[in-house]
């Protein structure tokens, strides 16, 4: 299981609630007509600060079976049944960044992942072991560990979506050089 996570924040001049509404209008048009080995999508607001600076941002994740599925969601995307609903919501856009990440242990439901910790390692760092001690205390029923594939801007190594930031995420937990940050999400409800 893959997820396309995007972050971005509206243009200057778009307020940010009504970005967010064509935000919901193009999740909701993902969610009547998805595409071949597209899961879910959930898009969060965040509370400044976050990835992309001192202003309100937005996180977008794309579910997905595989990297083929993935190619048939950027094809989709601004096709017939979507493009009038992405592009109003690309037009609106301001900055952003994405990335690619592979759950490795849990669930990849959205609805309970009310919290993100974002995890970075040190170059050269292993990560193996460490993987399993970030998912401690995790519900791997309504949680998820994921870890960063591929990098399309700046991205952490590993997420933890969650209700709470499980124990494994503590900084009395970490190793040296790894850093966490928690960050506090508000899901956009795609009516």
């Amino acid at each position: 299981m893959l997820a396309y996570v995007f972050w971005h924040r509206p243009a200057a001049g778009v307020a940010p609630e009504a970005y967010a509404a064509l935000l919901e209008r193009f999740q909701r048009s993902l969610a009547a007509n998805p595409p071949a080995g597209f899961v879910h999508s959930a898009c969060f607001a965040l509370a400044a600060p976050n990835w992309l600076g001192e202003e309100p941002a937005f996180e977008d994740w794309y579910v997905i079976e595989d990297f083929a599925a993935l190619g048939v969601l950027n094809e989709a995307a601004v096709g017939r049944g979507h493009v009038s609903a992405h592009d109003a919501a690309a037009r609106a856009a301001g900055a952003g960044t994405a990335a690619i990440y592979r759950l490795i242990e849990g669930s990849a439901s959205l609805e309970h992942a009310r919290v993100a910790a974002w995890i970075d390692k040190p170059r050269g760092a292993p990560s193996p072991l460490l993987a399993a001690l970030l998912g401690d205390g995790m519900d791997g029923e309504r949680a998820g560990l994921w870890q960063r594939q591929l990098a399309l801007g700046p991205a952490p190594e590993y997420c933890v979506l969650a209700a709470e930031a499980p124990r494994g995420v503590a900084a009395t937990r970490l190793a040296r050089g790894w850093s966490a940050t928690i960050t506090e999400r508000t899901p956009l409800r795609a009516r």
